[in-house]
């Protein structure tokens, strides 16, 4: 029997135009700090799930997400610095913070549940970079470190992204809008950024 091909899939929240240009400028400063090249990052996002599946569960996912989105309301984002953590493997990582978590962390919240999965330690940002070794965290930080981040956009879709084995590149599959445009009624700051 042939092996089927797995896709990588990915949903994620895009920032508005000028948050992706602000993101966009970090990530060309990080690439020539470290020396690197600079159209080898992705554009700014928010991930909120990603799995690999065969393709021909993809009209499924597709069908849950379109039920997920109709009762969803628009909401706002807000980022308020530059932050850093440090993975078990000791490489670090920068990126931008979600000041107002709580809308996202409810979304993926959802989104697990729809696949019938448990959430576990979901912390939404915008990652600048990641897979630092430490010297490079070290390079970067005082560039870096504490950075003020002020921003906010509204969210009113997410979008599924693919791409096949082997690639570096992910294709949009398509983008679910929220069915309800009202803002929802979160709280402004659910804790402290």
């Amino acid at each position: 029997m042939e092996q089927e091909v797995l896709h990588d899939y990915m949903l994620v929240v895009h920032p508005d135009a000028q948050t992706v240009q602000d993101v966009s400028m970090y990530k060309h400063l990080i690439a020539e700090e470290l020396g690197t090249a600079a159209g080898s990052f992705t554009q700014a996002h928010i991930a909120l799930f990603r799995s690999e599946f065969p393709e021909r569960y993809e009209e499924l996912f597709v069908t849950m997400l379109d039920r997920l989105v109709a009762d969803q309301s628009a909401f706002t984002v807000y980022t308020s610095r530059i932050d850093h953590s440090r993975h078990a493997s000791g490489r670090h990582m920068f990126y931008v913070n979600v000041a107002n978590p709580k809308p996202l962390e409810e979304l993926h919240r959802k989104v697990m549940q729809a696949f019938e999965l448990e959430p576990a330690g979901y912390r939404p940002h915008i990652a600048l970079a990641r897979s630092l070794q430490p010297h490079q965290f070290t390079q970067l930080s005082p560039y870096l470190s504490g950075k003020v981040f002020v921003r906010s956009f509204h969210c009113h879709s997410f979008s599924l992204l693919r791409r096949a084995a082997g690639s570096d590149r992910y294709e949009l599959v398509r983008e679910f809008l929220f069915g309800r445009e009202v803002p929802s009624s979160h709280p402004l700051f659910h804790r402290a950024a």
